[in-house]
């Protein structure tokens, strides 16, 4: 398996702390990474999908995708509700 992942430390801690073998850890470290790479819009979208398919709506869903935007490990921007709509819904 060849990972895209170019730093090998990170594949070789997670291979090392978890025992799995480093083909498996570098999967895993490529799906990680492909996670944070999601652009904001692509993840205020999927959040929203997710978020009224649980039976949420709006009013609850707006807010709690900003919050959820601020804690991610690589910050997106600040963004109002109103932008957030703008993205969900053009």
């Amino acid at each position: 398996m060849v990972s895209s992942v170019e730093d090998t430390d990170i594949v070789d801690q997670v291979a090392a702390s978890t025992g799995l073998p480093p083909g498996v850890a570098a999967r895993v470290v490529d799906d990680v990474l492909a996670f944070y790479r999601t652009p904001t819009e692509q993840y205020v979208r999927r959040r929203h999908t997710e978020l009224q398919a649980e039976g949420r709506k709006n009013p609850e869903i707006f807010p709690l995708i900003a919050t959820e935007l601020r804690g991610r490990l690589v910050a997106a921007p600040a963004l109002s509700e109103r932008q957030l709509r703008r993205i969900v819904y053009g």
